[in-house]
């Protein structure tokens, strides 16, 4: 991976796991390239194919109901969240943004389940496509990546003994 993450994959492995990646359709050639690089980056890490499902939605607005409603049903051991906004000529980006966020955060804690997010929140076309598998790196990669981790840390902190104190 390239950019800022630090892939620290290394004994990461997926196998026996299973994910639902929650897909805006709003600006889709960027979300696909994001969805191609969760879906690659899962299987890489032994993820079977068919334990990765992909859910579309409208847009990011619609994204924290839908990883609700796949918490609700409990079938995923981690969810990603991908989707892009682009900022515009009024406020409806900021608002978009902060109840995406919020919201996929909200759920996450809620449920104590790992949701990877992936949601471009950029400035220009060009800054999302750099981060849809450009020069930036591909945050559809490192929302899988993020995620997985997060499945096995949770794994080892409830694993782990009491520490009687």
């Amino acid at each position: 991976m390239t950019g800022g993450y630090q892939d620290s994959d290394q004994g990461l492995d997926g196998a026996g796991q299973r994910f639902a990646i929650v897909a805006a359709r709003f600006h889709q050639q960027l979300v696909d390239r994001l969805v191609d690089g969760a879906r690659n980056w899962l299987v890489r890490h032994g993820v079977r194919p068919e334990d990765i499902d992909v859910i579309r939605v409208p847009g990011a607005w619609e994204i924290p109901l839908a990883l609700q409603l796949l918490a609700d049903a409990g079938d995923h051991d981690a969810l990603v969240a991908l989707g892009a906004v682009i900022r515009g000529e009024t406020a409806h980006f900021d608002y978009i943004c902060q109840g995406c966020s919020d919201g996929v955060l909200r759920v996450s804690l809620d449920h104590r389940l790992s949701i990877g997010f992936g949601v471009l929140t950029c400035e220009t076309l060009e800054q999302a496509q750099a981060r849809a598998g450009g020069d930036a790196g591909n945050k559809g990669e490192e929302a899988a990546a993020a995620a997985l981790e997060m499945v096995a840390l949770a794994a080892g902190v409830t694993s782990a003994s009491p520490r009687g104190h």
